[in-house]
């Protein structure tokens, strides 16, 4: 009988957390080893080079410590700019999280869509190359946020988050004279992982409906595609949470329901 694949998630910090609960959901069989590289965090406030020469040989250490049979970058930033060195110098699988422009502006009614990133991700090459190629008559508003990903992280920690500064966040995705305007957004990418943590709150505080597009339930898509089949053997080892600065989470409770009810090591 097969044992349990072992599959690594990787982001800056807590934002992959919200990837993480869809491969749970789609493989619960799954060994799961998360990494936050929050000594790092948060990754917006480095230059591109500096994210390449610090996440590649990472993830080369993980590799090495953990063996995963898969490795997901579940982060817009750190894909946007290291996925081809990570294919070119290890032999696992990866899975990138790139912004999921094609499936929002197919679906988009009003063929106004805006792009929620870090201002890392929205000014990126990769991201208006997604827009040329895929924009399909659709006029993309681009929105980089310089504190969504801290704030998401504040939240997730206990830390009360006050609305007025998720609704500045917020604002200027939102395009149009409101809710009867036939050309206002419609439909909103969340290009950092960190956001679908917000995501209630988020809906709360929009000042009209609009479809949040959370590439999470793709990268789950392709994640089992890539693997095996489930066996009939259950991982019973739990799951294991790594901050890279070392210091131990306090988090156990609030977790676990990202890693499918278990407690994380």
């Amino acid at each position: 009988m097969a044992s349990p694949p072992t599959i690594l998630v990787f982001d800056s910090g807590l934002g992959g957390l919200s990837v993480l609960r869809e491969i749970v959901g789609a493989r619960p069989d799954a060994h799961y080893v998360y990494v936050a590289d929050d000594a790092f965090f948060p990754y917006g406030h480095h230059g591109e080079h500096q994210i390449i020469a610090r996440v590649v040989p990472l993830i080369g250490e993980l590799i090495a410590a953990h063996a995963p049979d898969l490795v997901v970058i579940a982060c817009n930033t750190a894909s946007t700019l290291v996925m081809a060195h990570l294919r070119a110098e290890y032999k696992v699988s990866f899975v990138g999280t790139v912004p999921a422009i094609k499936p929002a502006c197919a679906s988009s009614k009003t063929k106004r869509v805006s792009v929620l990133g870090t201002r890392g991700t929205v000014k990126r090459e990769y991201t208006k190359a997604l827009i040329r190629d895929f924009a399909q008559g659709c006029e993309v508003t681009l929105v980089g946020s310089a504190q969504l990903a801290s704030l998401a992280e504040a939240a997730l920690n206990g830390v009360e988050v006050n609305d007025l500064k998720i609704s500045a966040e917020l604002a200027p995705c939102f395009v149009g004279e409101g809710k009867n305007d036939l050309a206002r957004t419609d439909t909103i990418v969340l290009a950092c992982t960190h956001y679908p943590l917000l995501m209630d709150r988020f809906s709360r505080l929009a000042p009209w409906p609009v479809d949040w597009i959370d590439p999470a339930p793709a990268i789950a898509r392709r994640v089992a595609d890539l693997l095996k089949a489930p066996g009939g053997e259950a991982d019973h080892a739990g799951a294991e949470m790594i901050f890279t600065s070392g210091r131990p989470h306090t988090l156990s409770r609030a977790l676990m329901p990202f890693f499918g009810g278990r407690v994380p090591a």
